[in-house]
């Protein structure tokens, strides 16, 4: 598992693309969204999934960029519904150019997603549309609970998991499994390997949400504290909810059912309120617990132990990442 070439081979794909056509107000932003870097932890998977099952990654080149230019769609439009200022440290789309060209740069990508399985013998092909379509609504379910959520008082810590699950996970487990149709592994293989994915997205959301309030500004590449000014149910405001004195419960209730004036303000008071009541201790004890639980699912699979070692490896990484 040679994750510095898979990165490599995957960039150089990504710029063998032409995203330079016209009209450029439609393609510029979709080309600068896709160069502005990221993680790149779903294609990644892609081409490990591939790998394991096939040891010919390159093969799933093509339905590693549609992973990758979907996600990159789902931002794009995440961040004109958060009135985001920051991708990745650097301006949004929306931002940089207007909502209306985000909105459609956004469209044109998740159609260009789909070109992409293209590459593939139809039966293949069909077993990637259908898995990236049912990923596709599941995403578009997790944003809409995700925004419900914000108007909301009574939501319950189960809740939130599925919203996230949905939301962000789906798409990391589905990039798994795509890598393992187009090695054609078979389907209670790929399964596992989905499984794995999914319990490790949760995992990586919740990482994420704990960065994005005690995350180090610097490397973070987004706003920190977003979270708390967006009034966002995370695990981290819902479980001190559950857990504090009536004083401090009272306080995040009030800050999070106004729109504040003074953010800086707010984004103090809450990551005390957090702080005194152990929310990050918690929130890694429950990180912990989908990491071990994806861990889990790679003993169902059929693979090498150094294979489930490289994997168990790249979970443990992920959950131990600044940014």
């Amino acid at each position: 598992m040679d994750i510095l070439s898979y990165q490599s081979d995957f960039i150089a794909y990504l710029e063998s693309q032409k995203f330079s056509r016209e009209p450029k107000n439609l393609y510029e932003p979709i080309d600068y969204i896709l160069q502005l870097g990221g993680k790149r932890i779903r294609p990644m998977l892609t081409l490990i999934a591939a790998d394991i099952f096939s040891g010919n990654y390159k093969e799933a080149l093509p339905a590693a960029l549609a992973v990758e230019v979907f996600h990159n769609f789902t931002l794009v439009h995440d961040d004109i519904m958060d009135d985001a200022p920051l991708r990745r440290g650097n301006e949004t789309v929306h931002e940089k150019w207007d909502i209306n060209t985000a909105i459609l740069s956004g469209d044109a990508m998740l159609i260009l997603a789909y070109q992409y399985f293209e590459n593939y013998e139809p039966t293949v092909f069909q077993k990637l549309a259908q898995l990236f379509s049912k990923t596709a609504l599941e995403v578009c379910d997790g944003q809409q609970l995700d925004v419900d959520f914000e108007t909301r008082n009574d939501v319950t810590i189960e809740e939130y998991i599925k919203m996230i699950t949905l939301k962000t996970s789906v798409l990391v487990a589905a990039a798994l499994k795509m890598g393992a149709i187009v090695a054609k592994a078979d389907e209670e293989q790929a399964q596992h390997l989905y499984n794995y994915g999914l319990n490790l997205g949760i995992a990586f959301q919740l990482q994420d949400d704990y960065l994005d309030t005690f995350g180090d500004p610097e490397s973070f590449g987004k706003q920190v504290g977003g979270d708390i000014i967006e009034n966002k149910k995370t695990y981290l405001y819902l479980k001190a909810l559950e857990v504090s004195n009536p004083n401090d419960k009272e306080s995040l209730l009030n800050l999070y059912n106004e729109q504040e004036k003074n953010n800086t303000e707010k984004i103090t008071t809450v990551s005390t309120i957090f702080r005194n009541n152990n929310i990050p201790e918690e929130t890694f004890k429950l990180i912990e617990y989908y990491t071990n639980k994806a861990f889990e699912s790679l003993e169902h699979l059929n693979i090498s132990e150094q294979q489930k070692e490289g994997l168990r490896v790249f979970g443990e990484n992920l959950m131990s990442r600044k940014v």
